[in-house]
């Protein structure tokens, strides 16, 4: 079933069993100034992963997702699903559009195809977002051991 942008639908919490909202969005990605200088302290610093492992989101969205501010939720596309955090975008409005830092977070959710390009779709990328319980956001250590289990 395909949905329309910021189209909700109703889930149970694994938790609680009470009704939880999921959002329909779109997907963008793309570099930060935050992004970037948590990138030169290192990779594997909670400076880079506060920076990357997050999801802007339109105040309204967070609202219609009963979220509060740094909430962790589950970003879900095609390709896959991660745990991020939610922040209010400081350029809204635009419902239904969700941003998210380059980084390993992302990668996970981008997918590898390129359609011939040679460079995945960072761009436009259908998704769904949904509170995320109980769930953490893990380190960039513990992403990558539980992908690659190094």
């Amino acid at each position: 079933m395909i949905l329309g942008i910021n189209e909700r639908l109703q889930s149970q919490n694994p938790y609680t069993g009470a009704p939880m909202a999921k959002l329909k969005i779109t997907l963008l990605t793309g570099r930060s100034i935050d992004q970037g200088v948590g990138k030169e302290l290192g990779k594997l610093t909670k400076e880079y992963e506060n920076s990357v492992a997050i999801c802007e989101l339109d105040p309204e969205d967070i609202k219609a997702l009963n979220l509060q501010q740094k909430e962790n939720i589950r970003v879900t596309t095609d390709s896959g699903s991660v745990i991020l955090r939610a922040t209010e975008s400081k350029r809204s409005p635009h419902q239904g559009i969700a941003y998210v830092p380059y980084g390993p977070w992302v990668n996970i959710i981008i997918g590898t195809e390129t359609s011939g390009t040679g460079m995945p779709s960072y761009k436009g990328v259908p998704a769904e977002i949904e509170p995320a319980g109980n769930e953490h956001v893990q380190s960039a250590r513990q992403l990558l051991q539980s992908l690659y289990g190094k």
